[in-house]
């Protein structure tokens, strides 16, 4: 059974966090759920983090010539 410390931490058993996929350096959400429960889960990516993940995938102006294909 896990304890809650004099700081406020508590340390998760191994086999828990590998059923739920998690490991050290993941950031995750803390979130009460009424009385007596507390949900832990993986933190949402952030859609700005996508930004840019695909330049340079292309010449440049390539998309353009595809979008100015749809056109005719």
């Amino acid at each position: 059974m896990a304890k809650i410390s004099s700081k406020h931490q508590i340390t998760l058993p191994v086999e828990t966090l590998k059923i739920a996929g998690l490991s050290s350096g993941d950031e995750v959400q803390i979130q009460a759920e009424g009385r007596d429960r507390i949900v832990v889960s993986r933190k949402p990516p952030e859609p700005a983090l996508a930004l840019g993940v695909f330049d340079g995938l292309y010449e440049p102006g390539y998309l353009e010539s595809l979008r100015a294909g749809e056109r005719t």
